[in-house]
C-alpha cells in the first residue's frame, strides 16, 4: 500500500511517503497547487491518502482548519483515492527538530505520516 502524508501549508503543501513494501517514511518533495498533487496521486499509484487537520490548541476548528478542508475537498472531486485526517498540532514544530536535508514541509509531512502509522 502506497500512502502519502500531506502537511497543507500557506505557501507549500509538504508530501511524505510510505509504502508497505519499505518500512520507512520518506520525504516525497513539497508542491504548490492541486494540479500537482493530483498529478502526483495518479503517477504513483497512492492508495491512501493522510491529511494533517489543524486544530486550535483546545481541539476546536479554526480558519486554518476549514482552508485544508476546503482544498481537500477539491481533491476529492478529482480522484478516488481514500482520505483521512489526522489531528496535527506543532507538526512542523516537530519536523525541525529532525534536522537538515529536507524542507520544514516535508518534515512536517513526515511527522504527519508517522502519527497515523502509529496509530495502527
Amino acid at each position: 500500500m502506497n500512502i502519502l502524508a500531506i502537511d497543507y501549508g500557506t505557501k507549500n503543501i509538504g508530501l511524505a511517503r510510505a509504502s508497505s513494501e519499505i518500512d520507512v517514511i520518506l520525504p516525497f518533495g513539497k508542491v504548490s497547487n492541486l494540479l500537482e498533487l493530483i498529478s502526483i496521486v495518479i503517477k504513483e499509484k497512492i492508495d491512501k491518502i493522510v491529511v494533517g487537520l489543524p486544530l486550535g490548541l483546545d481541539g476546536t476548528e479554526n480558519k486554518n482548519t476549514q482552508r485544508v478542508r476546503k482544498f481537500i475537498d477539491e481533491l476529492k472531486k478529482e480522484i478516488n483515492t481514500p482520505v483521512e485526517f489526522i489531528t496535527e498540532i506543532f507538526s512542523s514544530q516537530a519536523g525541525d527538530r529532525m534536522g537538515a536535508g529536507v524542507s520544514r514541509d516535508e518534515k512536517a509531512a513526515m511527522v504527519i505520516l508517522q502519527s497515523h502509522l502509529g496509530k495502527k
